[in-house]
């Protein structure tokens, strides 16, 4: 019989971004569909995705949903994606808003109401659609609540006894800490204390919640697994993950090829293949001119899509431009972030206007002719859970220029390696990341080499494919171990 899930996540594309987890949750429900399971999709109704037209129907049902000392009773709504139904709690009160976590100033001072509501909405609505879901599949601090209200307030429901939960741990950084004395909001009884499932230091900590009650944990790639459970990367949570270490599973985030593949790509001026490299130059000529960069075509070009932060490498980077200019090489930056880089990539730009553009935006379509005209593709990130773009990179022959962490480390090797495509540093310093971007400049002189290296890469396939079928295999272990799961009650 066809397994049942539900994949509950705050964002999803294409109705709501802000990151690499949309990409995740938008792909993956069509990827477990396509290999015959019943999949259906939780998602806040956004005021993004509202605004965004897509087809959104009522289906008359109503969800109520405890909320603290009141009840509040929201309607159901429905669209697709992928041929997968996606529901949606219409509640205005916490969703119509103009951005999904927090204004530019800092977090929506109700963020713990506004996703303790969706997690419990989550269970009600399981119930009240009828799906009797085998597993829920919950992802990050936003729904790290889905398994403690399984586990608590529904302890003795028998329609929802006998399903399993999985959580996804996207980036350990962000964890939905609060205050202890909002527990009620939570509608458990008690206090943070008396759940210490919940309770970090004090507070509240919404993806330990997901950590403890869940019965099966993963995060995105084998590398980062290993990672959290160290004082480096565990960011306090390293004690639970280790204690919890033969729960905890990774596995590497699929790409959608359908979005991301130069023989198809609308976006790009020029379509390309490994056997037709032809598009690629006539790429890279639109995207110095939408940069306004003029430097050779025969120079390589080294590009960066990126949030402008600590955790992307922007601090060795800032102080590895200055040798990087002075190398034969242009450069291009595009993203947004931290106003301190911000600052401090345009002051570069002014300071190099002959080799450094800089666009402070997050902007699709930018970013497809960023990856397909660029020749090399920068992350020097001190940590990342999984990456995107350095896969997507390898599909547009724009060799991957990484330091060697989380999924970084899990894709990319070493070109002077066996099996080699890209350039990997492993010393989080300005001196290492620029010594590698001189290999990468260096290697690009030698023609034949650099297309063997294209071709390579971009011949490689991370589909949605096998991530699927290893969750399938994770849902069925999860749902193997809830006669064991009062084990794992804090």
């Amino acid at each position: 019989m066809a397994l049942n899930i539900i994949i509950a996540s705050p964002e999803a594309k294409p109705f709501s971004k802000t990151g690499g987890l949309a990409d995740v949750a938008g792909s993956l429900p069509g990827a477990l569909k396509r290999l015959g399971v019943n999949v259906s999709l939780f998602l806040p109704l956004h005021r993004a995705t509202r605004e965004a037209g897509f087809a959104l129907e009522a289906t008359g049902v109503k969800v109520r949903v405890p909320a603290g000392k009141r009840t509040i009773i929201s309607e159901v709504f429905k669209s697709a994606y992928s041929g997968v139904p996606v529901y949606f709690p219409k509640c205005d009160e916490y969703f119509d808003r103009t951005y999904l976590y927090g204004t530019p100033e800092g977090d929506y001072f109700d963020n713990l109401e506004r996703f303790a509501f969706f997690s419990r909405w989550t269970v009600e609505c399981a119930k009240a659609l009828h799906l009797k879901p085998d597993l829920i599949h919950s992802n990050d601090w936003q729904t790290g609540l889905v398994a403690a209200y399984l586990k608590d307030a529904h302890r003795e429901d028998k329609y929802l006894s006998r399903t399993a939960t999985l959580f996804t741990i996207h980036n350990i950084a962000y964890q939905g800490l609060f205050e202890g004395d909002l527990f009620e909001v939570l509608g458990l009884k008690g206090s943070v204390t008396a759940h210490p499932g919940l309770e970090f230091w004090g507070k509240i900590n919404l993806l330990k919640a997901g950590i403890v009650y869940s019965d099966v944990i993963t995060t995105v790639s084998r590398g980062y697994s290993l990672e959290i459970q160290t004082p480096e990367y565990g960011y306090g949570l390293e004690g639970l993950l280790k204690e919890r270490g033969g729960d905890l599973y990774g596995v590497l985030n699929g790409v959608d090829y359908g979005e991301w593949d130069p023989q198809e790509d609308e976006l790009i001026p020029a379509r390309y293949s490994p056997d037709d490299l032809k598009g690629k130059r006539v790429c890279k000529e639109a995207l110095l001119r939408e940069f306004g960069l003029e430097i050779k075509p025969t120079t390589p070009l080294i590009g960066m899509i990126s949030r402008l932060a600590d955790q992307k490498g922007f601090d060795i980077l800032s102080e590895a431009i200055p040798e990087i200019m002075r190398l034969d090489a242009g450069m291009i930056i595009l993203g947004h972030g931290d106003k301190r880089y911000q600052d401090l990539v345009l002051k570069l730009k002014n300071r190099y206007p002959k080799k450094l553009s800089v666009r402070i935006a997050f902007d699709n379509r930018l970013a497809h002719l960023v990856e397909a005209g660029s020749d090399i593709f920068l992350m020097p990130s001190r940590y990342e859970p999984c990456g995107l773009n350095q896969i997507y990179s390898l599909r547009y022959g724009t060799i991957p220029v990484v330091r060697a962490t989380g999924g970084l480390d899990d894709t990319i090797k070493d070109y002077k390696e066996e099996n080699g495509n890209g350039f990997k540093f492993r010393e989080y310093s300005p001196a290492a990341l620029a010594g590698k971007v001189r290999e990468a400049v260096k290697l690009f002189e030698d023609n034949a080499s650099w297309e063997r290296l294209q071709r390579k890469g971009m011949k490689e396939d991370y589909s949605w494919e096998g991530p699927a079928k290893r969750y399938i295999e994770l849902y069925q272990l999860a749902m193997k171990r809830l006669p064991l799961k009062d084990k794992h009650r804090h």
